[in-house]
């Protein structure tokens, strides 16, 4: 038993090629930690670039369209539609990507209004207006504009771990007052 007992004692004080063992064991762990860095830093820029599709997409939804033309709520859902599409594509996202709603903000119709989804062929970008954003202190009616909400697919890339290829719906939201002329 003495000589293995030694011959653990040398093993224990020897601390040639301690730093190859060291890096062994860090190295992995550094690496995740830099992809996860990555990864959420992709879903964090995703996430701005369909907050911003969303915003313009309210703000152009809200525009006035023409002062002889009969208002429509197709023509400010249009118009909505191709600002969020625009926004994405210049962000190198995909619209062809965007799921249907699977929920709808919550909003009270203004007058002539509605506070369900208007449908644009070939999106699934949510546009309701006109609604009620907010009330007056009397509970009257307050003011009337238009909300935009969609949901943008993302998939993480983290081996090892339980977000390896899960995919995430990132969920966005605005709403602009409507403008008179």
């Amino acid at each position: 038993m003495d000589p293995v007992r030694r011959t653990l004692r040398r093993l224990a004080l020897e601390t040639r090629a301690a730093e190859i063992a060291e890096a062994a064991a860090v190295l992995p762990l550094m690496f995740m930690m830099l992809l996860g860095i990555f990864w959420f830093g992709q879903a964090f820029s995703i996430y701005g670039a369909i907050t911003r599709a969303a915003q313009d997409g309210a703000r152009a939804g809200a525009a006035p369209t023409c002062s002889t033309c009969a208002p429509s709520a197709t023509s400010a859902a249009a118009n909505a539609v191709a600002a969020v599409n625009s926004d994405l594509l210049a962000s190198k996202l995909d619209p062809t990507r965007i799921p249907a709603p699977s929920s709808t903000p919550t909003f009270t119709a203004c007058t002539g209004g509605t506070n369900t989804c208007a449908t644009v062929p070939g999106s699934n970008v949510c546009v309701q207006g006109p609604v009620q954003l907010s009330q007056t202190a009397t509970g009257g009616t307050g003011v009337c504009g238009i909300s935009v909400s969609f949901q943008y697919p993302f998939q993480f890339w983290l081996p090892f771990t339980s977000l390896n290829k899960q995919r995430i719906l990132l969920t966005t939201s605005a709403s602009v007052r409507t403008e008179t002329q």
